[in-house]
């Protein structure tokens, strides 16, 4: 991974989720919250948050 930040449909890609499982594990708390670029409020995941969800789903 060497881009510093991905969108959530590259996040579930890479988790090999859909994006709207992605999003509705983060509503149901499953997943903490993303971080929100404060220019345009989208979510934004870093390399360590998708090391941290991938724990999580037990995708190590």
């Amino acid at each position: 991974m060497g881009k510093s930040l991905f969108a959530p449909k590259e996040v579930a890609n890479i988790l090999g989720i859909s994006k709207q499982t992605l999003l509705r594990y983060e509503k149901k708390r499953i997943f903490p919250p993303s971080h929100r670029s404060p220019i345009n409020k989208r979510r934004e995941y870093t390399p360590k948050d998708i090391a941290k969800l991938r724990r999580i789903l037990g995708r190590v």
